[in-house]
């Protein structure tokens, strides 16, 4: 597995925050067996290490009243692809971004606030994108499985 890089303690921590990262380094220490203090000076090397790289909040946009949560397919021409993907990171709708094989370069993930911001986006983002070979979008009506981070 990949996480046979670090030694038992480390995994055990690094699972229990994959599930929890709100857990106390205290509540860390008693499940595993050691310090609150040994807790966190390992979650501190982890962090250094670039192995724990952030928590965060997760908002489900289907849950908000009005927002719409879509991801489009862009096939672009090869020497276009780096600025594309810079000028659609520029965009505070677009939520994700990934490199891709197949066909379609890039997969990319958006959220907006209503029918009218995601419109703005196609229309006034992605049509002037340059190079765009093809570019498709399909909406999200509802999650089956999402998984957040990295499961183990």
């Amino acid at each position: 597995m990949f996480l046979d890089g670090l030694d038992e303690l480390d995994q055990q921590i690094v699972k229990l925050l994959i599930r929890n990262a709100r857990m106390s380094y205290s509540e860390i220490g008693q499940k595993i067996g050691i310090s609150r203090v040994a807790v966190r000076s390992r979650v501190q090397a982890l962090e250094q290490a670039g192995i724990i790289e952030e928590y965060t909040t997760v908002i489900n946009p289907q849950k908000i009243s009005g927002a719409i949560s879509c991801y489009f397919e862009i096939e672009t021409v090869p020497d276009t692809l780096p600025e594309v993907a810079a000028l659609l990171e520029q965009n505070d709708t677009v939520t994700q971004i990934y490199r891709v094989t197949g066909k379609s370069k890039l997969h990319v993930h958006a959220v907006a606030s209503s029918s009218e911001e995601m419109e703005e986006l196609m229309y006034g983002t992605m049509d002037k994108l340059p190079g765009v070979v093809e570019c498709s979008c399909n909406m999200i009506f509802s999650r089956i499985k999402d998984i957040k981070g990295l499961r183990l």
